[in-house]
């Protein structure tokens, strides 16, 4: 079976257009003549001289007009070219989320170069190895945030410019000449690395804007739709939320991250935007099904509903499909970053949430190809097992500065005609059954999905062994009781070291960001091999179900106050541990994210009271959180006081995040 076939079934027939007419008029289709002339600007300029007065971006009660934005990016270009950006140059942008992130984007396409999205959240260490490797010319930053990386960018001798200065200076507002072409770079995205050293993807214009029309026939997209920018920049989930409105005459609405991490929050504003296009990882979709179980329901106006960045288990979806039926259109769609944002397209119906049971991914866009090969790169036969290989359009240029795993991952494609065609050899399993649909079967290496991130356990590896006092170390992941994949840690200490879980903790804080942090860790006095002398991951024991305190016996038993009991009992069920200190970071206790957000619902639902997911970052332990909730209707000098236990407590946490919690 060398190529896997566009696969027929009565969901894709019925679902086809996703609610809109079959004949589009959006900007995007009627303005795409040269597909090689045509860049992410110049399709982007066409839409804003139509639309000049309509909202574009919409952040808080800031909206920005199609004419506005345009303006400021023109500002942005202006000053990005005297610094010397050119074709092909890179731009990082270390920016929180705003209008402004927008325009920085926009402002270094129209200089010609290629943007690296850094998220700001990232580890002082993380972000240098990013700058290292890029070179960028220039950084967009702000004054603020510029100060927390003075020696990193003094090293790297890169020019800051901050954007608040830039904008506030008037400037020639028209649109530049055009500086780059469909085949020039649009960015350079970061994903982890085998190597322990993170490894840039170069992506182009013609790459995105190839994924847009490919799948107008299915979407249709247009200016009536309303999307919401979730997810992280340095998240390739981003470049389809940006430009599948900015490029169509739609309205974005930039979602703040304290609402990106409070579900109730993020459902409020998808009601109150009047949201239509909704982007989410299966995880972050199920935390917004869990908050509409639990509340009044609201009005909603989506159409479709898009998921990606991790495996879907279709019968989470259920309780969804009992209160809204087939309406909105869900669709899955698997892909990966080196192949631009999407792959394949699958739209669900509510039947299947009861009748299927595997990950079905769909069939392929149009301008792709899927090849399920062996390890002789031989096509397997039909129903077997086999390494997905994509082909097409969506195939990026490759990796920065990685000629040796360029040639291992993007090998010439035996399967076309064309000059220069290439496959992406993504590592990932699958078979195809009877009925031509493509079943989704996991990894067949050492990478795996956290959240929505694919994170190569051998750079989790490569950090932990320098963990002072850690002598042997390896890193899997495991599965908790909900079936999310977390990653567990084991390690050996070395003799007389004094290795806890508090210092690795702090350790991974201060060293990744929060998606490749380790879940748990665990001692063992020998990490098991196989006979062949490879890791017996079998034969590891399960994952520390215990505080680093309490491991060690320096939590004494305490009289906890009703409120501490309620907290302790939410956390330990959260993290899945059997005990947990008083004065226990949730995040250095294998805390993430989204359990977090798990948390912090369950926590809303038994005070029976809206608690700001902001205090859940400032006080990540049972006691600080207990004092915070208990002392709410407390005088401004005792808040300031729970406020400073709370700051101290957080240690580490607190000093690579400030307020803002983890990572997107």
């Amino acid at each position: 079976m060398a190529n896997v076939k566009q696969i027929k079934n009565p969901a894709m027939e019925d679902a086809r257009l996703m609610g809109r007419p079959q004949a589009s008029e959006t900007a995007l289709v009627s303005g795409f003549a040269g597909a090689t002339l045509d860049t992410i600007v110049s399709v982007f300029e066409r839409v804003a001289a139509i639309n000049s007065d309509k909202a574009a971006v919409v952040f808080g009660d800031a909206r920005w007009s199609y004419g506005l934005l345009n303006a400021k990016a023109n500002q942005l270009a202006a000053r990005l070219r005297e610094v010397g950006v050119r074709r092909d140059s890179f731009v990082a942008i270390y920016l929180d989320r705003s209008p402004e992130m927008l325009a920085a984007i926009l402002g270094i396409l129209k200089a010609g170069g290629a943007y690296l999205p850094i998220d700001f959240g990232y580890p002082k260490t993380r972000v240098l190895e990013m700058l290292d490797d890029a070179r960028p010319v220039a950084i967009l930053t702000t004054a603020a945030l510029a100060s927390g990386l003075s020696e990193q960018l003094s090293a790297l001798a890169v020019t800051v410019i901050e954007i608040d200065g830039v904008l506030a200076v008037p400037s020639d507002l028209r649109d530049p000449p055009a500086a780059s072409g469909g085949e020039d770079l649009a960015y350079l995205m970061y994903t982890s690395g085998s190597t322990g050293k993170p490894k840039g993807v170069m992506v182009t214009h013609r790459n995105v804007l190839r994924l847009l029309t490919q799948t107008d026939p299915w979407f249709h997209f247009g200016a009536d739709d309303v999307w919401t920018m979730f997810h992280s920049i340095a998240f390739d989930f981003s470049v389809w939320e940006i430009w599948g409105p900015l490029l169509t005459g739609g309205r974005l609405v930039i979602v703040p991250f304290a609402v990106s991490r409070s579900p109730r929050e993020f459902y409020e504003l998808l009601s109150q935007e009047r949201v239509t296009v909704l982007n989410q990882t299966p995880s972050a979709f199920s935390l917004l099904i869990q908050v509409e179980q639990d509340s009044a329901p609201l009005s909603l106006s989506l159409r479709v509903v898009i998921f990606g960045g991790e495996a879907l288990q279709y019968w989470k979806l259920a309780p969804w499909f009992k209160r809204h039926g087939d309406t909105p259109q869900l669709v899955n769609m698997y892909g990966i970053t080196e192949t631009t944002v999407h792959v394949t397209y699958r739209p669900i119906v509510a039947s299947e949430a009861e009748s299927v049971q595997e990950s079905l991914i769909g069939t392929a866009i149009p301008d792709m190809q899927l090849h399920l090969l062996d390890e002789e790169k031989r096509s397997v036969e039909a129903g077997a097992v086999g390494e997905l290989y994509v082909g097409g359009g969506g195939v990026t240029r490759g990796y920065l500065n990685r000629p040796q795993l360029n040639a291992e991952r993007f090998i010439p494609d035996p399967f076309t005609q064309d000059a220069g065609g290439r496959l992406y050899r993504t590592g990932d399993l699958a078979r195809v059954r009877p009925d031509g649909e493509i079943v989704y079967l996991g990894r067949n290496d050492s990478q795996v999905k956290i959240n929505g991130f694919r994170i190569e356990l051998g750079e989790v590896e490569a950090a932990l062994a320098e963990a002072p006092g850690v002598q042997q170390s390896c890193v899997v992941a495991r599965a908790d009781k909900a079936g999310t994949q977390r990653l567990a840690a084991y390690y050996v200490a070395a003799p007389g070291a004094e290795v806890t879980t508090r210092s690795l903790g702090e350790f991974f804080v201060a060293k990744m960001p929060a998606q490749m942090r380790p879940s748990s860790y665990t001692a063992v006095k020998q990490i098991p091999l196989t006979v062949n002398g490879k890791l017996d991951a079998a034969a590891l024991p399960d994952p520390a179900v215990v505080s680093a305190s309490v491991a060690q016996g320096n939590s004494a038993a305490q009289s906890l106050s009703k409120t501490e009991e309620r907290v302790s009992k939410v956390f330990l069920e959260v993290l899945g541990l059997s005990g947990m200190g008083l004065d226990d970071n949730f995040f250095d206790s294998g805390g993430t994210s989204l359990l977090l957000i798990s948390a912090h619902l369950q926590l809303q639902n038994q005070f029976e009271r809206s608690i700001p997911i902001t205090v859940m970052f400032e006080c990540p332990t049972v006691r600080t959180l207990a004092k915070r909730l208990a002392n709410e209707g407390s005088t401004t000098a005792e808040k300031a006081a729970v406020q400073q236990q709370a700051q101290k407590a957080r240690g580490a946490f607190a000093r690579a995040r400030a307020a803002k919690g983890v990572a997107s």
